[in-house]
């Protein structure tokens, strides 16, 4: 990456920043006005107003990063994709900009985008409120060593998760879960002595915790694979300046198998064997999927 690439990355950054600032206000008053209102209509109306502020805010970022980034988009099967429908999506984790890329494929084709988030970060200063204002789900996970010393807490984190999910009943959403849990490096590769060329193991118990979260009200996962060129810098400044000439990502809609909605991954072992089976023959397609492109 040159200081060219450098530069045309701080200012593409810098943009984001101000868009940011402009979308902010508005943003904030929405979400002070759904915190504040105690009719649910009231709420679900504001909780879509505010997902149009932010789709408005990701539109603008995608102007931004295009005229920066310069970039060759090839993408691959938005064929079907439609916003009134419940989706789990995944995809292969390599760099920052994994985000901007799957915002910039999916926004206004699905429902956005939302990220299961650990309890504590509700408190986060400005964040947390933007957060719950987006209605992103909030779990309570407990260690193993919490559930040994009290094992009246076993379940309650599931139940505490699906009652924040609840709300999704009345509106479609996409839930996003990076199967691999981590960013690709490939000391972390070597380390987990992963039987796939580019991707890390999948971590399935992650995925199973979502669809049971979810109350079976997720039946498609978007499987979308993100292919950046060999050899290149995938840093986000990198992305951002112009450091790469194409970008390459392919979506598949598969089908969620019914039992994958129904079982007990913690508790029941034939289902967890299942499920990560399944999980497995998705990743081993995805790591030759990834092959073939970059051998093209």
């Amino acid at each position: 990456m040159t200081v060219y690439n450098k530069i045309r990355g701080i200012l593409a950054l810098t943009g984001i920043l101000l868009s940011t600032t402009v979308i902010i206000g508005p943003f904030y008053v929405l979400t002070l006005i759904k915190l504040i209102l105690p009719w649910h209509g009231a709420r679900v109306r504001l909780s879509q107003a505010l997902v149009v502020v932010a789709e408005t805010w990701m539109s603008i970022n995608n102007v931004i990063i295009g005229i920066s980034s310069g970039l060759r988009w090839e993408v691959e099967g938005l064929e079907g994709l439609r916003r009134d429908d419940w989706y789990l999506v995944t995809a292969n984790h390599q760099s920052w900009a994994d985000i901007l890329v799957l915002q910039k494929v999916t926004n206004r084709r699905v429902p956005s985008l939302k990220f299961f988030l650990k309890q504590e970060l509700i408190w986060v200063p400005l964040l947390g409120l933007a957060w719950w204002g987006l209605d992103f789900p909030f779990m309570k996970r407990y260690s193993k060593e919490q559930l040994a010393r009290h094992p009246e807490l076993r379940g309650k984190d599931m139940e505490t998760t699906r009652r924040a999910c609840e709300k999704y009943a009345h509106y479609p959403v996409s839930v996003m879960n990076f199967f691999e849990g981590t960013r690709f490096t490939q000391d972390k590769h070597d380390q987990q002595q992963s039987p796939y060329r580019h991707l890390l193991k999948p971590k399935a118990g992650g995925a199973a915790f979502t669809l049971s979260a979810m109350g079976g009200q997720l039946h498609t996962l978007l499987d979308i694979t993100i292919v950046y060129p060999p050899g290149t810098d995938r840093s986000l400044l990198a992305f951002l300046g112009g450091a790469m000439d194409k970008v390459q990502v392919l979506v598949r809609k598969r089908p969620i198998p019914d039992w994958a909605n129904q079982g007990d991954y913690e508790n029941d072992e034939e289902y967890r064997q299942r499920f990560q089976s399944w999980i497995s023959d998705i990743w081993a397609e995805k790591d030759a999927l990834i092959q073939s492109h970059l051998s093209a």
